[in-house]
This record gives C-alpha cells, structure tokens and sequence, in this order.
C-alpha cells in the first residue's frame, strides 16, 4: 500500500500492521522512485489514489486537476515499463449532467461548463480513462477502469464532504443535520467490503482487461430521506437543516440530481451484486462512531 493519508489516517490500517503479506509506504505516487520499487514488487497495480469530496474539489481545483491527471499519467507509465495489470479507479461523477439514469457505461457523458469548478473532478478523472484506455490500445499495457459509486464504510471521514459520515457524526453529538440543496437529489450507497470483493474479481478475470465497469448499488435513496433515516437509526432529536448549494459550496454551485449506476455489465461477467444493504451500512458507520 502507498498512500499519503491525505484524506485517510494510519488508524484505519492498525489492525493490518503486524500481517506478514501487508506492508505499507506513506509518500506518495508522484514520488517516482518509490514508486517504481513498489511496481515491481506488485503483480496487480489498484490505482485509487486521487483528490476526494466535493468541499476538497471546489476549494482546491488546481490540486484537483494536477493530482489526478499527473498522479495518473505517472502510475501509468511506470506499470508499462514491466506491464503491470492497472485497476485504475474513476468515478460516477464522469457522467456529469446526463439524465440518463441509470447510468451505462457506453453512455455519452454530459459536462457542466469550464467557469463552474465543480466539474473539474470529473473531466479529470475522465482524462484519467482516457489516458489508460490510451495506454492499452497503443502500449499494450493491461488496464480495467473502475467507475466507483458512492462507497461507504464505517472508517471512513466525514473530513471532506462525505455524507454518511457527516450526517451520523452531527446526528450522535445533537447537532443539526445538514443537508446540501433541498434534498431531492439521490445517491445509491455501496459498502467498502461489495466493492473490494468487485476489485478483486475484476483483477482475476482476463476478459475485463480495456473495459470499463460500474461498481456500485442500484437502490438509490434521497438525500433528504437518507437524513431522516440516519436521524431515526441514531435515536437522535438533531434538527434537519437544509442550507443551499451557494452557502454550502459556491455561487452557482452545480449538483448531478441523480447518480445510480446500470451493473448489468459487471454482473453479467464476474457476478457481482451487492450484498449489504443501507440499513446495515449505516448501522456500521453509526457503530463506528459511538465506540470512538
């Protein structure tokens, strides 16, 4: 694993640490030399590292940008010089604007305009694909491109936008919830372990290799209801507020009203469904928080 817990915290590995087949480097990819080391002691390359969470996206564009493109292209061509299989991790938020829900793979994507900095995550990490995609028809480089849906767990920090997290930390401690927008827009959820076991059986099948694949959950909820579910589950008397996108974000703030994947495709070649649902999801993430 390299990382450099930019949005993550050695906690969440403790119980990893004394495992003879983990080994851990805190730095990170555009560190080229350790980089290269790494590579070649792996067989399987799981891209994932990236700029995260809309609040990080819309106040730090330029690292947005420069993280997930140059990060990427580094990756990339290190893994070509001994063609290394890439599991590189884009994201839903490719699909943009587009109403055509669910979301396949084959489907055009609709970008919002340049002047509005919440897109810029997105056409970078469509950049991303089309950069791997690149390297596997030119170089012959082994690529699978991963298009994560909102993925949760119960580790996972609230530090950066992520809803769940945020909603059950506030709904614990008595604090108003606070929903972005007026609620309407829905997300499908899909826990950590779903997608993990996605990764793994995408790395192990040949056929994946120059695809594209949704990983994610096709029971998508509101954000309002998912509020009111979080405030029911904790037990809590938390007030729902709702504050608008342009206090929330930026003026003219843009939000994607729907994001729920089509996984036909994953599931027709390696089985994939999702096993745990929302309810326990949130259960686990609510756990996690009272024993801390």
């Amino acid at each position: 694993m390299l990382d450099n817990l930019s949005t993550g915290s050695i906690e969440n590995i403790d119980h990893l640490r004394g495992h003879p087949r983990f080994h851990y480097t805190i730095d990170t990819v555009t560190n080229e030399p350790v980089l290269a080391e790494l590579l070649d002691r792996s067989e399987v390359v799981f891209h994932l590292a990236a700029a995260v969470g809309v609040k990080k996206i819309v106040e730090e564009p330029v690292h947005t940008i420069e993280n997930n493109v140059h990060g990427t292209e580094v990756v990339l061509r290190h893994a070509n010089k001994k063609k290394k299989l890439v599991v590189v991790a884009s994201t839903s938020e490719v699909y943009g604007k587009s109403e055509a829900v669910p979301f396949r793979e084959d489907a055009d994507l609709v970008m919002g305009p340049t002047v509005k900095h919440r897109w810029a995550y997105a056409c970078s990490k469509a950049i991303d694909e089309f950069l791997a995609l690149a390297y596997h028809k030119e170089k012959k480089l082994p690529v699978i491109i991963i298009r994560l849906f909102n993925t949760v767990g119960p580790r996972q920090s609230g530090q950066y936008g992520m809803v769940i997290p945020n909603f059950v930390r506030q709904a614990l401690a008595g604090q108003p919830i606070t929903v972005f927008g007026d609620g309407t827009q829905s997300r499908s959820f899909t826990y950590v372990g779903d997608v993990v076991r996605a990764l793994v059986a995408l790395a192990n099948e040949p056929r994946a290799v120059g695809e594209v694949f949704n990983i994610g959950n096709g029971r998508e909820i509101t954000i309002g209801a998912l509020a009111e579910r979080v405030k029911r589950l904790t037990g809590s008397a938390s007030d729902i507020v709702y504050i608008p996108y342009d206090q929330a974000y930026e003026a003219g703030f843009e939000d994607m009203p729907r994001r729920v994947p089509d996984i036909s495709k994953i599931n027709a070649l390696v089985g994939y469904a999702p096993t745990v649902d929302l309810d326990e999801i949130l259960q686990g993430v609510i756990e996690y928080f009272r024993s801390r």
